[in-house]
């Protein structure tokens, strides 16, 4: 590799944590304790005095003199019992100081170590030959093991290691394996050896270290109780989970991306290139996830994945399969202008937030069965080249498939849409069908193309207002409700009912 490393740290070497123990702070004057003293100690001794003195009765000469001087007596043991108070008070001030001047120092000591530990494993990243820098990312994984106030630093020094520029070893043809094991067999016969450092395969050795340390690190400990006494009374093992870490592998190129499990509080993946499976099966990001125009070349598994902040997949390309089901979406959902080669699957998904699809091309098949859209659905100007499943989907708020293209069948059957249904200027090559549908408001297929292809039968008509159906359908009541029926092709029909046309049409 060649390169030399310089670690992200603060002036004077790397960022060290806060000290555990008080600061020292700068002795004060002696005289600032000497002249309280003194005078606490002369008060002392004169209040004893005056007030023995005002309560001693008259007595004859020689006993009056004799009294007077066991009160001097008493008042100068009492003055002797506050100095000694106050110098066992400054002994412990002193020993105070002393304990903490140590524990400073003991904690400079770490740190020096602790600098001069990172900064050689950082220089073995930078060596040529991938043993020493497999070295490097192990003594900086266990520095970060041992130093928690280290963690995030040590985590942003693999994720610039990972996002160096890298070309990933091609699988070689076999005239090529031909020639190789030629060159090796030339390398033995005159004795000298290949320069290290220098094979591509050895540096994604090096690169696929550095991933699952990073992914090892990120998983929370499987809790296990248990229910023997002697069992719960061993000492619990250091946990290797390195929570709250942050995550950025901007334009890096991932070799072995296994997050299954992990939790995350921020990861940026904008412009990174997942070459083999990408999988994030019950991930959590706590944080904002950016996977914005990331590249997954093979299968991307993002199955039972929580996102409790916003999940950005803008301008994404899945070459292959992706699976997004039962994922939970807290914050917005961007998937604009994302691009689905191949079977793409959101089922039993659910949005919280606004999830967006505008621009976005599903080239296989896109499947959002049960899925839950709580807040603003966008499908603007998007394009499915194959079958697009909604089946039993919900639309809380409103579903917008403006200008869509459907190439494939559209399938909305037992959908529910709580608010409008937009389908303006959208293109339906094959049969859109909402059988068993539940609308709460209209169905706007205005300017759409292939429109004689919508299937409604059956679906069920709810609330009441200025509700608009393709042309040929119409409402009519059945069973206690209303429901869509067909018609002889016609005009595109607009009905209005108030509640109580609607209750006289009830049974």
């Amino acid at each position: 590799m060649g390169l030399r490393w310089v670690p992200r740290a603060r002036a004077g070497g790397l960022e060290k944590a806060e000290p555990a123990s008080a600061p020292v702070r700068e002795p004060r004057p002696a005289l600032w304790w000497i002249v309280p003293a003194a005078l606490g100690i002369g008060g002392a001794i004169g209040l004893t005095a005056w007030w023995l003195l005002a309560a001693l009765p008259a007595l004859p000469g020689a006993a009056l003199a004799t009294a007077r001087v066991e009160i001097v007596r008493t008042a100068l043991a009492a003055g002797t019992g506050l100095g000694a108070a106050i110098a066992l008070m400054l002994a412990f001030r002193r020993q105070r100081h002393q304990e903490i001047a140590a524990a400073h120092a003991t904690h400079d000591a770490t740190e020096r170590r602790v600098t001069e530990l990172y900064t050689k494993a950082v220089e073995q990243l930078g060596n040529a030959k991938a043993p020493v820098r497999l070295g490097g990312l192990y003594a900086l994984e266990r520095l970060a093991q041992d130093n928690p106030g280290h963690r995030q630093t040590i985590v942003d020094v693999i994720c610039a290691y990972l996002r160096m520029p890298y070309d990933p070893p091609r699988d070689p043809s076999a005239h090529e394996k031909i020639r190789s094991a030629q060159r090796a067999a030339r390398t033995r016969g005159t004795g000298r050896h290949a320069a290290p450092g220098t094979d591509s395969h050895e540096e994604r050795q090096v690169r696929l270290t550095a991933e699952r340390i990073l992914t090892t690190h990120l998983r929370p400990p499987d809790p296990a109780p248990s229910s023997r006494r002697w069992q719960r009374r061993r000492p619990p093992h250091p946990s290797r989970f390195w929570p709250g870490t942050r995550l950025d592998l901007t334009g890096a190129t991932l070799l072995d991306a296994d997050f299954t499990g992990c939790q995350i509080t921020d990861v940026i993946f904008t412009h990174a290139t997942f070459t083999h499976a990408a999988r994030f099966e019950r991930a959590t990001f706590s944080g904002k996830a950016s996977f914005d125009a990331a590249t997954f070349l093979s299968e991307a598994s993002f199955g039972t994945a929580t996102f409790s902040g916003q999940a950005g997949f803008k301008e994404a390309t899945f070459s292959s399969r992706a699976d997004f089901d039962l994922v939970t979406f807290s914050g917005k959902a961007n998937f604009d202008a994302a691009a689905f080669s191949d079977m793409v699957s959101f089922d039993a998904a659910t949005f919280s937030h606004t999830a967006r699809f505008a621009g976005a091309t599903f080239s296989g098949e896109a499947w959002f069965l049960r899925t839950t859209f709580f807040n603003e659905a966008w499908f603007l100007r998007t394009t499915f080249s194959d079958m697009a499943n909604f089946g039993a989907a919900v639309f809380s708020c409103g579903a917008h498939f403006d200008s869509a293209t459907f190439s494939g069948q559209a399938g909305f059957k037992e959908a529910t849409f709580s608010d409008k249904a937009a389908f303006d200027f959208a293109t339906f090559s094959d049969e859109a069908r909402f059988e068993n549908a539940i609308f709460h408001s209209s169905l706007d297929v205005s300017e759409t193309h292939g429109v004689q292809r919508v299937e409604l039968t059956g679906a069920e008509v709810r609330g009441s207002g200025t509700r608009v159906w393709p042309a040929g359908w119409h409402v009519e009541p059945a069973d206690g409700s209303e429901v869509l029926r067909r018609t002889n092709p016609g005009p595109r029909q607009e009905e209005t009912k108030t509640p109580e046309e609607q209750t006289e049409a009830g049974p």
